[in-house]
This record gives structure tokens, sequence and C-alpha cells, in this order.
């Protein structure tokens, strides 16, 4: 009597290894896309981030002035001339300052600041007043996507002596 070997090779076949390369490329490619999109969403962070900065920088600059300087549209379109601080942001954002007398406004003094570093003078008051003044800094910029996105601050100024 003969015995047979109940040995057998075992093995894949060939659709079983197309289809096991088929889910390994479709979960490379979802790690890939969650990567490229945490990059994005990280970068934008970094834009918002360096926005509102820029937003504080001008804001802090605008309240250090003395008040007749800061109703000057001449003073202030000078100082606009210069971005706010010397991040890359500031070559791609619009940053936009109008100043208004508070509480009442008789009109408002608009200047804007484009990404090249000319600045135009939108609007100007016919009298800002002599005593408060409401300043709003805002900065806008287009995101990777061509999305506008916006930072914005206002504050008010009284016209006093500084101690």
């Amino acid at each position: 009597m003969r015995t047979q070997s109940k040995t057998k090779e075992a093995a894949m076949t060939f659709p079983e290894v197309l289809v096991a390369i088929l889910l390994m490329a479709i979960f490379c490619g979802s790690v890939f896309e969650l990567n490229a999109v945490c990059l994005r969403y990280i970068d934008s962070s970094k834009e918002a981030v360096a926005a509102l900065q820029s937003v504080h920088d001008r804001t802090e600059v605008l309240r250090n002035l003395s008040f007749a300087d800061l109703t000057t549209t001449a003073t202030v379109q000078s100082l606009l001339a210069s971005a706010p601080n010397s991040s890359d942001f500031c070559k791609k954002a619009t940053e936009t300052v109008t100043i208004a007398a508070y509480p009442t406004a008789t009109g408002t003094t608009q200047l804007t600041r484009t990404p090249d570093g000319t600045v135009t003078v939108n609007s100007t008051a016919t009298s800002l007043g002599s005593t408060l003044v409401q300043v709003d800094v805002s900065t806008s910029w287009n995101m990777l996507g061509g999305r506008a996105r916006s930072e914005q601050t206002s504050t008010i100024i009284s016209n006093g002596t500084k101690k």
C-alpha cells in the first residue's frame, strides 16, 4: 500500500495579491491626504497668529502717538508706509486703519496699505473731535485655496496726558 503525502502547499493567488496591494494603496493614500490636511491647518493657524500679531503691533503704534498726530491723516499715512512688523505675513496682507470721532462720528478717516506697501487714503473725516477717537485696525489676506480671512480690533483713544 502506498501512502500519499498529506502535505499541501499554501500560496496566495494573483487576485489576492492584487486586492492586498489595492488595500495598501488606499490606506497609504488616506494617510498622505490626512497629513496634507493637517499641514494646511497648521499653515492656517500660523497665518491667523501672524495676523493677530500684525493687528496688535499696528494698534500699539497708533496708541503711542500723540492725539494731534493720530488725528492728522498725513502722519498716519506715513506710519502705514512701513509694515507693522518684519514678518513674511505682512508681505501678503492688506491692512486697513479707520479712525472716527467717538461716540458720534462725523465721517471717518480710512487708510489702506496693500501688500506692496502702497498706502491709499480712502476717506478723510471732516472732524475727528478733540477728546475721543475710535481706531479700527484690520488685516485681511487670502489663504491657500483663495479663501479670504481677516482679523480686526477696535480701541478708543483719549486725548489725555501720558504719565
